[in-house]
Formats: structure tokens, sequence, C-alpha cells
């Protein structure tokens, strides 16, 4: 056999590897339509050249691709390549400090060897495509990695927090779960001080660090739901709940989880809650989503909804004297 196609198979056996947890010699040796002897070789060859490859003896054993000293040439079929490029195209404009440059740096890699066929899909798909996602808040990598570490290792975090009002103070949490709108992060934690689950804006913290208390994770709300709680209601002067005759996917379609909640009612209606600092600017936001409404809090807005229901209606009827 020439060296080319065991090199050709020694790639295929790394890419099977990387596929899923664990092969047994004989699955491994059908895929590749080889012997389990000639797989064993392989696996020395992939060993040598610094993969750790391991290998579980018995029942149930198998080999498995370790993590080692350097990241292994990622095979990808053509639905991976794709998707890979697409979302690192994506991840260029992002909201994570340098991600963007270093996306750029892997697309640019992955371009260069991208067979044209799928370079050609993937700039099909690129310009075909574009987000209403508007510019959001630039987090600092090494934040993420400390708050993600801290996460998987329930280790307490201090930080600096600035409040709404600017005013900075001092923060002891235990920290579960990063949640993102797509504009901004969040933290959610329980403060130590309050003894209270709390929503934290990454962008507002300073000088964040990990401690070596651990802590024991018990029970702790649905983080997303308990963010988008936070981000919808929480900062906000009104909090406006509507019932809306419609399915709830199609109004949350409409509404992004970041401004407001939806949740399934009887008999084909859905109630979405939904804050605001300016009752106007609430009436018209639910007008504009087109379906039949009735308003359940707080007594105000339907006061707004009036008042824009008279002004609608004067434009509608108003003429140019020239007409």
């Amino acid at each position: 056999m020439t060296v080319e196609a065991t090199t050709e198979r020694v790639l295929r056996l790394l890419s099977l590897l990387q596929r899923r947890p664990s092969w047994t010699a004989t699955e491994l040796a059908t895929e590749l339509g080889v012997t389990d002897r000639c797989v064993r070789r392989d696996v020395e060859r992939l060993r040598t050249i610094g993969y750790p490859v391991h290998a579980t003896a018995g029942v149930g054993g198998g080999y498995q691709l370790g993590a080692g000293t350097r990241l292994p040439p990622l095979l990808f079929d053509d639905e991976e390549a794709i998707a890979t490029a697409v979302s690192l195209r994506l991840a260029a404009g992002g909201t994570i400090a340098g991600a963007g440059a270093a996306a750029l740096r892997a697309l640019a890699k992955l371009d260069q060897v991208m067979p044209p066929r799928l370079r050609a899909e993937v700039r099909a798909v690129h310009d075909a495509t574009a987000t209403l996602i508007g510019p959001g808040v630039e987090i600092d990598a090494e934040l993420l990695m400390i708050l993600a570490r801290a996460c998987r290792d329930a280790v307490r975090v201090r930080f600096r927090y600035a409040g709404r009002d600017g005013e900075e103070a001092e923060r002891t949490v235990e920290p579960v779960r990063m949640v993102t709108t797509g504009s901004r992060w969040y933290l959610m934690a329980r403060d130590i001080d309050r003894d209270d689950w709390r929503t934290f804006r990454l962008d507002r913290m300073r000088e964040v660090r990990a401690t070596t208390w651990h802590f024991r994770i018990g029970e702790y709300p649905d983080p997303v739901a308990y963010v988008q709680r936070a981000v919808t209601a929480a900062p906000y002067r009104y909090l406006a709940r509507v019932r809306i005759r419609a399915r709830p996917e199609q109004v949350a379609e409409l509404v992004p989880p970041q401004v407001g909640r939806v949740e399934p009612d009887a008999d084909g209606w859905c109630v979405l809650a939904v804050g605001g600092d300016d009752l106007d600017w609430l009436a018209m936001h639910v007008a504009r989503l087109g379906f039949e409404t009735q308003i359940l809090e707080p007594p105000e807005l339907r006061e707004a909804a009036a008042r824009a229901a008279r002004r609608l209606t004067a434009i509608a009827q108003w003429r140019s004297s020239d007409s």
C-alpha cells in the first residue's frame, strides 16, 4: 500500500474518532474497510505524531480521542464545513472583544483549504443573509473565561458592579450560568449579601476575580427564563400584560426574548408581558403586532392606547388644503 493511501486512511481514522466519543476496533475496521490489526497500527501512528488515542479493554471497550497538548486537525464533512464557515462569519461581527478578529483569521484558514464548490455554497448563504441585530456591547473574552470557569468549578466570584445610577458596589456571588440575548451578556448568580438570585450585566462588571471558596450547587431557577423575566420587567417603570389572540409562537416571532415574555393562554390566546418606561411607546408597540388585544395591566395603558388611537385617527383624516 502506498504512503498516500496510508496517510488518507489515518486521516479518515482521525475523522471517525472526532465524530463520536468511542469506537470499537471492529467498528473502525468496518468503516475503513481494513482489519482490526490495521486499525491498531493506525492508532499507533496517531499516537506517534502526538494525538492521545486512549484504549479500554473488555466488553464495551474501544478507542477514544483524548485531550492533548495541541489541537488536532478538524476534519469536516460538507455540512459541518458550511455550518462552521457561516458561524465564523457571524462571529466576526459579534459582541466578544477580540473574537471578531480571531473569527476572521479562522475563516481565512478554512476558506483557503475549502473546495471551490463548498466555498461557493458558503458565500451564497452569506450573500443571501442579513441580520437585524443592532450593535451590542463588547465583552472581554478573558471575562467570559473567568466566569465560565467559575460556573463550571462552582467557586464564588467577586467584582465591582455599576448599578443603573452609575454607583459601584462590591458584590460576591455564586455563579450558575451566563445567558446572552444577542446584544448583551448576563450572569445569573446567587448574591451572597442579599441571599437571593440576581442577574448581572457583564458590561457593568469591574475587577472580576474568582475566589477559592467553593459552593454547593443546589436547586436554582431556569437561567434563561429568569434572565428573560429580569431584562423584560425589572429595569422598567411599567410592566404591561396583554392578552393577544394568536399562538405564542406567532407573537414570539415578532417580539425578541429580551423585549417581552410570551406565555400560552386558553382558547387560542396568549399573554405577552413587556416592560417600558413610556406608556405611549408600549401602546404603539403592542398595537403594531397586528393582533386582537386585551389590556390586562396597567390600567393607564388603556388611556395611552386611547390617546394613540386619537392621534392616528387625526392623521388618517387630515387633508391638505391644496388637495
